[in-house]
């Protein structure tokens, strides 16, 4: 009987941790395609991609990237978080297996040899604060999920900027990998801020 209590106790605040840590979604924008600049583009088909801890001296970081570089940069970083569209979504996930909202960024970025942190709320550190006028696809928008947090817990990478509607990928914990619009109800209430951090 105290085993019992001891279980139930340990697996619902994992339960609670897992459903808040990268939101979820009750409507979504599906789209094939995105336009960067006036190239539009099929999104790539997933592949299984293993994330290696320790890529070594071969890393890149956000300092060094230059100007003529960025447009191609961005393109490729979409194209690596697109491959994932339709995984499902998987508590601190990095591969077509499974992944959470954080792990499908922070993937994106290595893919290239970036380095950027590991959690939404770190990387939510990195780069500038811009307004929603100025996203452009590439940047990263940033949101605080579920009644009781109080910090940011959600991120999702903007892969296309339309009149009026800005459409982003994540992984929610109802339906994974997706492409949602900043428009939907949900997503627009729990949206705290876009940061450009290349």
């Amino acid at each position: 009987m105290k085993r019992n209590r001891i279980i139930k106790h340990s697996i619902i605040p994992a339960i609670c941790l897992a459903l808040t840590g990268c939101g979820g979604s009750k409507t979504t924008t599906q789209t094939n395609a995105a336009v960067i600049g006036a190239v539009e583009y099929e999104a790539p088909k997933r592949k299984e991609i293993k994330v290696s801890e320790d890529a070594g001296d071969e890393l890149i970081y956000l300092s060094e990237i230059k100007d003529e570089d960025e447009n191609q940069l961005r393109y490729n970083i979409i194209s690596n978080a697109r491959r994932f569209e339709g995984t499902p979504y998987k508590y601190g996930g990095t591969t077509s297996k499974g992944m959470d909202c954080s792990g499908l960024i922070y993937t994106a970025f290595l893919e290239e040899n970036i380095s950027i942190p590991r959690v939404s709320r770190a990387i939510a550190e990195e780069g500038k604060r811009i307004k929603t006028d100025e996203v452009i696809p590439g940047d990263l928008l940033f949101f605080i999920t579920g009644r009781r947090s109080k910090n940011i817990n959600h991120v999702g990478l903007v892969v296309d900027v339309l009149p009026g509607q800005i459409l982003f990928i994540h992984s929610s914990t109802s339906q994974g990998v997706i492409v949602s619009s900043l428009n939907e109800g949900y997503w627009n209430n729990a949206f705290i801020e876009a940061r450009r951090i290349m």
